[in-house]
């Protein structure tokens, strides 16, 4: 199999995603995940639905408990995102720690800012290669969410699908499928059917279904995730040319030749129109 880009936003984590920005490769497997990073996630979901996952300055806002120390935690916590993004990781580490250590003490161990906090480190461990350290965070954030907020709350469904992540990265197919497939029937039921996170985790699953050459599995679930592509970023977006490009792989690897040009045409033509100089 080709090793293909995918997508991934800078931070599903400020506007699941204000849109997917950045390439990142994965093993040899055609992909459009997107960043498993947590924090942008809860503030995406804000803007859908009232009933928002924990996130950081969320817990500042709604809490009197310890509230300048969970300030003084998002603040750390703010600065550790913007290390993480400039690849400063040890850096990031050491403040994502920090935030954790004064959530931990100010609001108790079992608090849903505290799952939210493990899942930042979680999303750095699991950018740095560190995938036991990155299970061990993430399911900790799950167990925390499930028992706070609820096993169907759309948090659960966030940090759900990064511990599945984490399980596809370490080649744990038959425990990632099912994670994600948990992850997306909780999206499923809460947002709506055509909200971009929704393609996000359809995407994967797919991707997981691809590696396992179930191709049949795979082709519905990837053309579900083009089409809310195409309806929530426009057909000329990167992120659907990389769609495009997933199922023109899958088709070729079905020996289905012409439909596999067909997309791969469609997905060049974005990718060209996107680095065609300005006014041209």
């Amino acid at each position: 199999m080709p090793i293909v880009q995918h997508f991934c936003s800078a931070r599903l984590i400020a506007a699941l995603l204000a849109c997917a920005a950045g390439l990142v490769a994965f093993a040899k497997t055609p992909v459009l995940a997107f960043s498993p990073h947590p924090a942008q996630v809860y503030r995406e979901i804000r803007a859908v639905t009232d009933n928002a996952g924990p996130r950081l300055d969320r817990a500042a806002l709604k809490t009197e408990r310890g509230s300048d120390h969970v300030v003084q935690a998002r603040q750390l916590n703010d600065l550790g995102l913007l290390y993480q993004k400039q690849g400063r990781y040890a850096d990031a580490e050491s403040l994502y720690q920090r935030s954790l250590a004064v959530l931990q003490k100010a609001l108790g161990p079992n608090d849903p800012a505290v799952a939210a906090s493990l899942g930042n480190l979680a999303a750095l461990y699991q950018e740095e290669g560190r995938y036991t350290e990155a299970e061990d965070l993430s399911r900790r954030s799950v167990e925390i969410l499930e028992r706070a907020l609820g096993p169907n709350h759309l948090a659960v469904a966030i940090e759900l699908h990064n511990l599945a992540l984490v399980y596809e990265r370490e080649h744990r197919d038959s425990e990632a499928e099912p994670v994600y497939q948990r992850a997306l029937g909780i999206l499923e039921q809460r947002l709506p059917s055509t909200y971009f996170g929704v393609a996000s985790i359809l995407n994967n699953l797919a991707r997981l279904y691809y590696r396992q050459e179930r191709y049949t599995d795979a082709e519905p679930l990837y053309r579900r995730s083009l089409t809310i592509l195409e309806k929530t970023l426009g057909p000329a977006h990167p992120a659907v040319a990389e769609s495009l490009r997933n199922l023109a792989d899958l088709y070729r690897a079905e020996g289905r030749s012409a439909e596999a040009d067909a997309f791969s045409r469609r997905s060049d033509a974005i990718r060209e129109s996107a680095h065609a100089p300005e006014g041209r």
